[in-house]
């Protein structure tokens, strides 16, 4: 158990995840898996349970991996869950991710149609997640995962994908990442922001208050939804060699280029953010998780150190939007644990080689619909809460077309055109991860309840 003020988390009972961060570096794998027959999908579950990481564990080095599992609504409906319960879920997670593409901005090259099978189709059952502090100690925690389904028939893995971080932390795009996460209240991690207080546990665990004070909705029965959180999963892949084509064509020298990236990004490559230092680039900033998020935009309302535009300053406006009193930031605040995949483009390489490289995203939050489909529609998407309409986030904005970045500067503004997409949907699901409690629930369902309503 945790406590914070008046509020107590369950940890022992919550999937590690949401609440930790992952090892620095680390390899890892995202594994699907389809239920082919319903009593070894429950054998499954009961197997995994015993792997899985809850949220009293620390994730140092003498610990094997991070495990989290996570089921799909049809894995829920594969393995027998009740109608009455599947019809509790939150709409947007029984539609799942393709179906709502088109709302997403997942269309053209992006759309469901051009991803990666099986994703985004009802063959998607359970995702596991394996993040480790080396290769070792993957491939232990993996092959426990291989044996717990190798003697089940009726169990696949439908899909697969490696994982990594270098140990610089930085995307394929160049630059640091896994800045900026909120801290929950009651899970006994300090805000890397102390001008943000923690978020309610509410608005990342269901079961909680959030940051309205009430409880979000919670998938019924209680024991399937407490404890539990919705999980996001989307395979980005990312145009680097175009990227870097854009900066090059458009910038005089190499020192502007990382400049207009940065702009682009709201934060330089080292991971020092505009708003404490617009001009040059600081990496020892950059490099100190105790001074790397500690700011705000409020100081900055025209965005001459930051762009509004700009892609950290869209997905987190902080305090920017405080004084039109119209939305209350705290409400779309979610975790994110992006991760890489493929191998890194050589620095200074422009032409693209043909590999798949990009970013594996994974967003942990009670809402879906009020934390990333709002982000990713209205603010990513959308600039109209900027006062440009025209214009979306010049690295993840909707990929249908092309779209311009306003960079504010005295006397005259640059504005850069044509930014073409630089990061391709190849495929996601919106997955709910239960508590252990719930995952032991799953695996001991009745015969009774496995009725025609809840075949696969």
């Amino acid at each position: 158990m945790a406590e914070t003020g008046s509020v107590t988390l369950e940890l022992d009972d919550i999937q590690s995840g949401a609440l930790h961060e992952r090892p620095s570096p680390y390899v890892g794998a995202y594994l699907m898996l389809r239920i082919d027959d319903r009593a070894d999908g429950r054998e499954l579950v009961r197997r995994l349970t015993a792997l899985v990481s809850s949220g009293t564990q620390s994730l140092d080095p003498a610990n094997d991996a991070w495990f989290t599992v996570a089921f799909t609504y049809h894995g829920l409906k594969a393995l027998g869950v009740p109608q009455d319960s599947l019809d509790s879920f939150a709409p947007e997670f029984r539609e799942g991710m393709a179906a709502r593409a088109e709302h997403l901005g997942d269309v053209g090259e992006s759309s469901p149609e051009n991803w990666e099978k099986p994703l985004g189709t009802p063959d998607v059952h359970i995702a596991i997640a394996v993040i480790s502090p080396d290769v070792a100690r993957l491939e232990a925690v993996t092959e426990k995962a291989r044996l717990a389904h190798q003697e089940l028939a009726g169990i696949s893995v439908v899909w697969r994908q490696d994982c990594y971080q270098l140990p610089t932390g930085r995307t394929s795009f160049g630059f640091k990442d896994g800045i900026g996460q909120p801290a929950v209240e009651g899970s006994g991690r300090a805000p890397s922001n102390p001008h943000e207080p923690p978020l309610k546990a509410g608005e990342i665990i269901l079961g909680y208050p959030d940051e309205t004070g009430g409880l979000p909705p919670m998938p019924s029965p209680d024991i399937l939804g407490r404890n539990g959180t919705y999980v996001v999963f989307r395979k980005l892949h990312t145009k680097v060699a175009a990227y870097r084509q854009y900066l090059r064509a458009r910038a005089t020298n190499r020192e502007e280029e990382a400049l207009l990236g940065a702009k682009m990004v709201g934060r330089w490559q080292s991971g020092a953010p505009l708003a404490l230092t617009p001009d040059v680039d600081d990496p020892e900033l950059g490099s100190d998780p105790q001074r790397n998020n500690v700011f705000l935009y409020g100081d900055d309302p025209r965005g001459f150190k930051c762009p509004v535009g700009a892609h950290a300053r869209r997905a987190n406006p902080r305090d920017a939007l405080a004084d039109d009193g119209s939305t209350d930031v705290r409400l779309h605040r979610m975790i994110r644990r992006g991760t890489s995949y493929g191998p890194m483009l050589p620095d200074g390489e422009l032409e693209d080689d043909g590999a798949d490289r990009g970013i594996i995203f994974v967003f942990a939050g009670a809402h879906i619909k009020r934390q990333f489909e709002f982000v990713k529609t209205q603010w990513l998407n959308d600039g109209i809460f900027i006062g440009a309409p025209g214009e979306a986030d010049p690295i993840v904005g909707s990929s249908h077309h092309a779209s311009t970045f306003t960079i504010p500067r005295r006397p005259i503004r640059r504005r850069l055109q044509d930014l073409p997409p630089f990061v391709i949907t190849r495929g996601g699901e919106y997955c709910f991860a239960p508590s252990l409690s719930a995952m032991r629930w799953l695996a001991e369902l009745p015969h009774s309840v496995s009725t025609e309503e809840s075949t696969p």
